[in-house]
């Protein structure tokens, strides 16, 4: 029991943690590769193209917040960093519909563009090679076709709402050749951008470049990335007949069930919010033991759709990783 952080009514107990990751009182300090390689574990539960579900177990709190961090500010990605308005008659000013388009995810390999060289000028920044340039050219006029009592605004009106969609890919150089099988599309289309009225318009041109969450959330690829310790209950004793059933509801569905003799059981600890109910009511006091797994990750990453959550979680591997090669090859100062 010596990974499991205890949860009681008041307090959580054996919280404490050491300078040696991994490190449990009465073990040895010394950190084993092969060892690791057998214990560590990884379970996916759900994947898709914007969200994953996945257990790290048997790794330290230290890497696993690691991950979690690079995910959210350091894994590059692709955005609109320089807008270039040629005109603007709309209600929104100039700055708040750059930033926008700024936040508006871009479906791109970031890996198919290089980071920018701010020592060069001005003039030579920008190449196809590391920048992508969007365009939006919309004018607002009448529909001469709308019914007579007609009040809906995209029926009245051409262009009445302006979408991430009327953002134009404009290839430049080899660009053309380059992203000929997936041209650069905003990850969800019907974002909205602006509203439009006869006769306003919006014409300007956007240069999309690399970057990281730590710079701008615009860079971030995640809309969140998180991990919880996996919940672990002990029912110490048998719980039967009225209090089985009054068990059951003070948990989350499908924590707690019955099984063919009327005992209480845990079904799946998982589900649980660790929400401390069953601690309230005597009857189960000293019955049921409540905790977390202190060496169980739950993650949950969700994407912007910039990139899938399994591409997002191997690149923060990947950067890990060269971050401790640095380290490793870093001569120390004397």
């Amino acid at each position: 029991m010596s990974n499991i952080v205890g949860i009681e009514y008041n307090r959580v107990t054996n919280t404490t943690s050491t300078d040696f990751p991994g490190f449990q009182k009465d073990e040895s300090a010394a950190w084993d590769v092969e060892d690791f390689k057998k214990s560590f574990d990884v379970k996916i539960t759900s994947l898709d193209e914007r969200e994953a579900n996945f257990d790290l177990m048997r790794i330290d709190t230290s890497i696993a917040n690691a991950f979690r961090r690079i995910m959210i500010s350091e894994v590059p990605s692709v955005a609109a960093e320089y807008v270039y308005f040629f005109n603007n008659t709309s209600v929104i000013q100039d700055e708040v519909l750059a930033h926008r388009i700024g936040l508006t995810p871009l479906k791109v390999d970031p890996d198919m563009l290089s980071w920018i060289d701010p020592s060069l000028p001005e003039a030579e920044k920008f190449t196809d090679e590391n920048t992508i340039v969007l365009s939006l050219n919309v004018k607002c006029t009448r529909n001469p076709d709308a019914p007579k009592n007609c009040t809906d605004p995209k029926i009245l009106y051409h262009n009445a709402h302006i979408y991430a969609r009327d953002l134009k890919f404009e290839p430049q150089g080899k660009q053309t050749n380059t992203f000929a099988k997936n041209p650069v599309v905003p990850a969800d289309p019907d974002i909205l951008l602006a509203k439009l009225r006869p006769g306003q318009e919006i014409s300007l041109r956007a240069h999309c470049v690399l970057g990281v969450g730590s710079d701008h959330a615009k860079f971030s690829p995640v809309s969140t990335a998180s991990y919880r310790l996996m919940p672990h209950i002990n029912i110490t004793q048998p719980i039967t007949g009225e209090s089985a059933k009054k068990l059951v509801g003070m948990f989350s569905p499908g924590v707690i069930d019955i099984d063919g003799n009327g005992a209480a059981y845990v079904k799946d600890a998982r589900h649980d919010t660790v929400s401390r109910e069953v601690l309230r009511h005597e009857e189960f006091e000293d019955k049921i033991k409540l905790g977390r797994v202190r060496d169980h990750f739950i993650f949950n990453v969700e994407s912007t759709g910039a990139m899938t959550p399994e591409e997002i979680f191997f690149k923060s591997v990947r950067i890990l990783k060269n971050k401790a090669e640095y380290l490793k090859n870093c001569p120390i100062s004397q």
